[in-house]
C-alpha cells in the first residue's frame, strides 16, 4: 500500500500546503516535485509570505494531495485523498538547490520567475507518515522509516 501512496504523490503535482502558528491554522495551493524515492516533497516560496514565516516557527506540515478533478461526477465515490504528514527543511546546500530547482522548473515551468528572484526559499518537506482515503470510509495509514 505504502507504493500506492508513493504512486499518488509522484503522479499529482499540485498539493494543499497547512502550517500552523500560535494556534491558527493557514493553508496554501503549492506546487511541488518529489524526490526519486517519495521522501522529500520540494516546494519554493517567497521569505516575506506568512507560509513561510509559519514554517520557520513550526516545522511540522500537513500536505492533501487528491484526485478530486479525475473523480467527479458519477466517480466520486472513487476520489482518494492523501495526508502527507512531514518537517520542513531548508535546503541550504547549493548542489542541492540547484537539483531542486531543476526538477521543479522541469514539472512547473511557468514558475521560472518566481525561481530566479533571489527572495524565495526552496525547501523539502521530510515526509514522516501518510494516510490514504479512498472513497468515504476506506482508510490506509502508513510510517516512513
Amino acid at each position: 500500500m505504502l507504493e500506492k501512496m508513493k504512486d499518488l504523490v509522484g503522479t499529482k503535482d499540485v498539493c494543499v500546503l497547512a502550517t500552523v502558528s500560535e494556534g491558527q491554522p493557514h493553508c496554501s495551493l503549492m506546487s511541488y516535485a518529489t524526490d526519486k524515492d517519495c521522501r522529500e516533497i520540494y516546494m519554493v516560496t517567497h521569505k516575506k509570505t506568512k507560509k513561510y514565516q509559519n514554517l520557520t516557527g513550526n516545522p511540522a506540515v500537513s500536505l492533501l494531495i487528491d484526485t478530486r478533478e479525475e473523480d467527479r461526477g458519477d466517480h466520486r465515490h472513487l476520489a482518494k485523498a492523501l495526508t502527507v504528514n512531514g518537517l520542513f527543511e531548508t535546503i541550504s546546500d547549493p548542489g542541492k538547490r540547484d537539483l531542486v530547482k531543476a526538477r521543479l522548473l522541469e514539472r512547473h515551468p511557468h514558475l521560472k520567475a518566481l525561481a530566479d528572484d533571489p527572495d524565495v526559499e526552496f525547501f523539502a518537506v521530510r515526509i514522516k507518515s501518510l494516510q490514504l482515503l479512498e472513497g468515504v470510509a476506506d482508510a490506509t495509514f502508513a510510517t516512513m522509516a
